[in-house]
């Protein structure tokens, strides 16, 4: 008989098929798989009708601590799209928590973008639409740099964070 250890066990996070956070969620709760999916409250308005639910807060998105043995099992699930491995777990687990704890506070969440120094952005609203960009101040990006490499100078707009989506 051979004993489960900690090498044996590893965090990942489980990109679901859309839509399917749920019931994958479910599957791993069958299976006795260790897991966290993010649910946050909603509600939206039909018509003269106000429906409560609750929704993922990371949309595709389950996290699960599996045995390594069966990994392949949870791979062959119709509801995954693909699993993707945790390099520094301790962080991860760290950062798990803190999400623990700003859904348990009630607190309403909005999903941003992390946007550091240098990211590729386009200018999706207003007359600059369809520019695109580089993010210069990560402590505040409200402002981006077009840039006029012939010249190797920039110019510096300011620009509100929801008029820029992120280029991969």
């Amino acid at each position: 008989m051979s004993s489960v250890t900690a090498t044996d066990v590893r965090w990942f996070v489980c990109h679901t098929k859309p839509r399917c956070e749920k019931k994958f969620a479910a599957l791993l709760s069958a299976e006795r798989v260790e897991h966290y999916l993010p649910l946050v409250k909603s509600t939206r308005r039909y018509g003269t009708q106000t429906k409560r639910f609750t929704k993922p807060l990371f949309p595709g998105y389950v996290f699960a601590q599996i045995m390594l043995d069966q990994k392949s099992r949870v791979y062959q699930q119709d509801l995954l799209a693909r699993v993707i491995p945790i390099d520094d777990e301790p962080l991860f687990l760290r950062q798990l928590e803190d999400v623990r704890i700003l859904i348990a506070s009630g607190l309403e969440l909005t999903i941003k973008p992390l946007i550091k120094r240098g990211t590729r952005v386009r200018i999706i609203t207003g007359p600059l639409w369809g520019l695109e960009g580089i993010v210069d101040d990560p402590t505040n990006p409200k402002g981006v740099i077009l840039a006029v490499d012939v010249l190797q100078q920039g110019l510096h707009i300011k620009l509100p964070l929801e008029s820029m989506e992120l280029l991969p």
